[in-house]
């Protein structure tokens, strides 16, 4: 959309709402000048409407198997209601050199099979 002027004193125009009127219950948008007087209504529509194609996400640590070839250490999990006894772990270089590395950490609950 281009900057509009107001033909009166130069100034730049802005855009507000006008009041309601029968034909138009909620009001149409006007371009306005905040020095003088001058108002302009829009009949025009200055937009369209696009439907954005949603990003496929790409699994860059391996999906459900990303967890299967990690560290890991016996340990009791923090968190107040898991039971959590292992935790997996690895870590990348995600940033530069001069940072630390990201540490990845799942917790897993001990599997027992009743004979």
């Amino acid at each position: 959309m281009p900057l509009v002027f107001c033909p009166n004193c130069a100034n730049a125009l802005t855009i507000s709402r006008m009041e309601s009127t029968t034909q138009y219950p909620m009001g149409i948008n006007r371009f306005e000048c905040r020095s003088c007087p001058y108002e302009h209504a829009v009949q025009v529509e200055y937009f369209e409407k696009t439907e954005m194609k949603q990003k496929e996400v790409e699994d860059v640590f391996g999906g459900k198997e990303e967890f299967a070839n990690a560290d890991s250490v016996a340990t009791q999990c923090p968190a107040e209601h898991c039971n959590g006894d292992r935790a997996y772990f690895f870590q990348l270089q995600i940033r530069s050199a001069d940072e630390p590395m990201t540490t990845f950490l799942k917790v897993s609950k001990l599997l027992t099979s009743s004979i």
